[in-house]
Parts: structure tokens; C-alpha cells; sequence
């Protein structure tokens, strides 16, 4: 779909900034919420917490909220024909709509990022219910994404219109959202790091060029934007040129648009995360024997075992503060678009570049099996 986002001028920096306290929720539209919420449980030990939809007096869409540590999910569905969110769906296939965040004054965030350039989606209201109310209002990002602004005041619910819906998945071990990663179109990425840095403040935390990800026949870009505090951290992609189709265009072509490619999740012991994840089914990307044949020569000592995370095929790497595990999911849905990392920082607050090569060759795997390399 067209990009119509404004860029603000030279004189946004004067406006009062939007300041975000954390990642509310991220919120999925997804074909069958229902089947959803129960993948989730089941094979990432969600816990369903709160439900919206008819029984709660809400009669276009059903949405499930699903919670593990500090990371709230919603997956969301339309219940009829008629609503947009099929549109939405036919084009994106299941997927992140909205990377919402808490924010102290839902009408003043609104009001910063719609003077320093940003879109309005939604413009600010109250939302009430018999519990209490919230304010909230949005605006666009990249692709279709948004951006929700949620005041909660004194309110302690998750939200107005759902009501408590408490079904236990197996906690896996996950706590809290390390990082959101866009895919947006060639020559875009610096539109969309500019985005943020105007409109949100935030600041261009590391930067990775087609020399630093790339293999023979694929090359992307990207950049981290992270905000003051770097709690909230959201690296944006580019496809760059190569012998072949990139990860990134691939998904873009899926996704018909630009949007979020995968959300990372932080655990502190990602050995027994990834073992309660491969016991329920989940499935990684494959990383080949020869890829720990020289590994420890770059990466030296770590705390965990080393047989382990060869035989969990969990990606290790290391900088000046430190070192990280992590892994990559498969596609979540039949479409290659999002997937999830599981991530575990010790002392490291990279993003992997020493496994960039190992991953993309990986994903290039997938793709090839595909026949969309």
C-alpha cells in the first residue's frame, strides 16, 4: 500500500518530545484468534489472561490477550464480513498491526508526534467499561503498522472491554520484549530511522551495512533506533542488492508492504528455553554442525554448556561487553513473513553480527526450499 508519511521539518526538534514509558502490548490480526491463542500457549507457554468479543459486548472482532513476564500479546480477529481487518488480512496474511506503548498522556503523545510529522490513525478518546477507563489514540508507522499511545491512568485492568479469561500455558521462561524488528522497502530504512528519531527521539544505536550481512547471493541493511533509556529498541531493514532475492524482499513481497519481521524475546537461561520449546513443537531455523567447528575460536569462554548449545543449535556471539545466545523461529504462519527470536544477553548489547552470515545462509536455506531465492 502507498507510504503518504510526512517527515517533520527542521523545527520539530523545538516540539515537546513523545516520551514512552515501555511496550504496552503488541497486537496480532490473525485469521482464527481463537486457534491463535492456543498455538501461543501451547508451543511459547503463554498464559491467556483476558478476552474481548461478543460475551463481553464487543460484536466486530475477538481478541485474546496472552501473557508471559512483562510480555502482553493480543491476537486479534474480525467476526464479520464487513470489517476492514479483512482487508487487512488479505493483503498481510497474520501478522503485527500494532506495537503499542504505555505513555503518561495519551493527548499530549499524540498531539508531539502528529506536530514533529507522524500520521493519525486513531485520534485520542476514552475507552471505558464497567472496570474503569484508559485514553488512547495512534498513528502510522511503516507499512500498515501503528503506533497506539495508551494512558492507563489509576485503571488495573489490561484493558476496557476485556474481561478476565485465565487459561495457564507452561512458562517457557521468556520475560520481556528485547527488541522489534521492521522490514521496510529498498531505500526506505533511512525515511523510517529519520521517522523515529524526529518524531520519538530516539537515537541511531548501531548501524550494519551489505558488507556486514551478507553471503553470496544475499545483502541487507540495517539500523537500530532506540529510545534515551534503550529499553525500547527496534532495528529496521532493507533489502540490498545481490545475485539473488533477499530475506528481506522476500517478505515484503509476502507481506505486500513493509512491516514488523520478527519479535525478540529475552530470557535468562535460553538452554532450558529453547529445550521447553523444541519439547512443544516450535521450530527454529536450522544451524549446521560445521557452524560450532569455529565458533569458540571467535567467541571464547561462556558460562553455559558448550554441548548443550550445539545440541539445542542455538547461535552464540560476543562483543567488547560481553557475550549472547540466540534463535530464530521459523514463519509463524504459512506465509514467510513474522517469526520470533529468543535472545539471552550476557553482558552483550549487540544484535549478533557474528551469526548474521550462519543466519542468513540459514534463512537462504528456507527460501531456496521455497523456490523463492
Amino acid at each position: 500500500m502507498p507510504e503518504t508519511t510526512a517527515m517533520p521539518d527542521s523545527s520539530a526538534a523545538k516540539l515537546d518530545a513523545v516520551s514512552l514509558r515501555r511496550i504496552h502490548h503488541i497486537e496480532l490480526w490473525v485469521g482464527n484468534a481463537k486457534q491463535a491463542a492456543y498455538f501461543y500457549r501451547k508451543a511459547f507457554g503463554f498464559d491467556q489472561v483476558a478476552y474481548m468479543g461478543p460475551e463481553t459486548g464487543v460484536h466486530d472482532r475477538a481478541s485474546y490477550c496472552l501473557k508471559q513476564g512483562d510480555i502482553f500479546f493480543v491476537l486479534t480477529s474480525p467476526l464479520t464480513h464487513m470489517s476492514p481487518m479483512n482487508i487487512w488480512l488479505n493483503c498481510h496474511g497474520d501478522g503485527v498491526r500494532d506495537l503499542a506503548f504505555e505513555v503518561a498522556d495519551a493527548t499530549a503523545s499524540f498531539n508531539a508526534a502528529v506536530a514533529r510529522g507522524a500520521i493519525p490513525v486513531e485520534i485520542p478518546h476514552d475507552v471505558e467499561s464497567f472496570d474503569g477507563a484508559i485514553r488512547r489514540a495512534a498513528v502510522r508507522t511503516y507499512g500498515d503498522t501503528v503506533h497506539s499511545f495508551i494512558e492507563r491512568g489509576d485503571y488495573e485492568g489490561f484493558l476496557p472491554g476485556f474481561a478476565l479469561d485465565t487459561v495457564k500455558g507452561s512458562n517457557v521462561g521468556i520475560h520481556c520484549v528485547d527488541h522489534v524488528v521492521g522490514n521496510v522497502e529498498h531505500h526506505r530504512m533511512d525515511h523510517w530511522c529519520d521517522f523515529y528519531e524526529q518524531v520519538f527521539d530516539f537515537s541511531r544505536f548501531v548501524s550494519y551495512d551489505d558488507k556486514d550481512i551478507c553471503t553470496e547471493f544475499t545483502a541487507l541493511r540495517s539500523q537500530v533506533m532506540a529510545d534515551k533509556d534503550r529499553n525500547i529498541k527496534f532495528p529496521i531493514n532493507e533489502p540490498a542488492a545481490g545475485k539473488k532475492k533477499s530475506q528481506i524482499q522476500e517478505y515484503i513481497d509476502f507481506n505486500m508492504a513493509a512491516g514488523v519481521q520478527h519479535v525478540a524475546l529475552k530470557t535468562n537461561d535460553i538452554l532450558e528455553t529453547i529445550s521447553h520449546l523444541r519439547d512443544n513443537g516450535a521450530e527454529f531455523l536450522d544451524v549446521p554442525d560445521s557452524y560450532y567447528d569455529i565458533v569458540w575460536d571467535r567467541v571464547g569462554d561462556i558460562e553455559e554448556d558448550r554441548q548443550k548449545v550445539r545440541d539445542l543449535k542455538i547461535l552464540v556471539d560476543r562483543d567488547d561487553d560481553g557475550y549472547l545466545l540466540q534463535l530464530f523461529t521459523r514463519p509463524l504462519q504459512d506465509r514467510p513473513t513474522f517469526f520470533v527470536e529468543i535472545i539471552q544477553r550476557c553482558g552483550s548489547e549487540s544484535f549478533g553480527k557474528g551469526n548474521f552470515q550462519a543466519l542468513f545462509e540459514a534463512i537462504e536455506r528456507e527460501q531456496s526450499k521455497r523456490g523463492h531465492l
